[in-house]
């Protein structure tokens, strides 16, 4: 038994699940693993130091898988922006065929230099509206992220089993359900509420082929569904990361009165997080982590990991569910 999915059919993939593009994790190594065992991997652009950097890691992922991968673009409001066109023009030139985006609005623009070169634009969404939006401008798939979910969860607090179902009844284009979901039962209930795949990042950071420290695996396993913090809530971009000490600094200090993000900063910074992924120290800075730990409680492969969500979700539905039909 297999999920055939519109999804699936689209993507080209066996299996209805996606790794999520993550900061600093989005790799070749991961993202050919996941696209090998069936699901499909995604390298994060931005993760490279340059569009330069981002096509030789094309090539070096295509080295190592004959299956479809995407790229991960995600456009920040900063100060000083990076040539994002510069990235998606690596992406194009690459053969790249899927495209994950998330973030501001001058994403679009990375949409109208894919799409006319036949790439799946797969776009990340917090909210029923912004999917919507996404919708009218071209976009193929959305992955909509409930509050449960590591990164930004957005300022509308609206948890997958509310946020799901409420935009699947209104979106016509295929969906992903993202936030939360870590094992056969969080597929399943993915697509009873309307969903056609899932999307992971948490997850999958806790696997062997994730190229980060064994200690932030380790910890991973060890937090619970409580091991998270919620920060920059002040500052009207929210994020869930990894409840550590320093994430614990970040909430203390915003909880001043007078609290400004320059009196944060030196704590969040990406180089740190960057560190603490590659160095195991786990009071170097933050790292990303949804509520999902909670259901973390070992480090596959990531074969291992797909085969098991997969043969879960079949028990339950030809087992478990068909028990209760009256």
């Amino acid at each position: 038994m297999a999920f055939k999915t519109r999804v699936t059919e689209m993507l080209g993939i066996e299996h209805p699940i996606v790794q999520g593009g993550m900061q600093g994790v989005g790799y070749a190594e991961l993202a050919s693993a996941v696209s090998n065992a069936g699901g499909l991997g995604t390298l994060t652009a931005l993760t490279q130091p340059s569009p330069e950097a981002l096509r030789d890691e094309i090539e070096r992922c295509r080295s190592m898988t004959d299956k479809p991968f995407a790229v991960n673009i995600t456009v920040f409001p900063t100060i000083l922006p990076p040539d994002y066109k510069a990235y998606a023009q690596a992406v194009i030139d690459g053969g790249v065929r899927i495209v994950e985006t998330a973030g501001t609005q001058q994403v679009r623009e990375i949409w109208e230099m894919v799409k006319p070169h036949g790439i799946t634009v797969l776009h990340k969404c917090t909210a029923v509206r912004h999917a919507l939006s996404a919708e009218k401008h071209g976009c193929d798939i959305i992955s909509i992220d409930g509050f449960e979910c590591a990164g930004h969860p957005g300022e509308d607090d609206i948890p997958g089993l509310i946020l799901i179902p409420s935009a699947a009844d209104k979106v016509k284009i295929p969906m992903l359900a993202s936030g939360g979901i870590g094992d056969g039962r969080g597929l399943v209930a993915a697509l009873a509420l309307g969903a056609e795949g899932i999307n992971m990042g948490t997850r999958f950071c806790a696997t062997k082929e994730a190229p980060i420290h064994d200690n932030v695996k380790a910890k991973y396993v060890e937090n619970d569904e409580r091991g998270t913090n919620l920060i920059f809530r002040k500052f009207k971009n929210t994020a869930r990361v990894g409840k550590n000490s320093v994430s614990d600094e970040v909430v203390e200090i915003s909880a001043r009165p007078d609290a400004q993000f320059e009196d944060i900063r030196h704590l969040v910074v990406g180089a740190a997080g960057r560190k603490l992924l590659a160095s195991g120290d786990l009071d170097k800075g933050i790292f990303w982590a949804g509520m999902v730990q909670g259901l973390i409680h070992d480090v596959p492969t990531c074969k291992e990991l797909i085969e098991r969500i997969v043969g879960e979700a079949e028990e339950i539905v030809k087992t478990r569910l068909g028990r209760m039909l009256a």
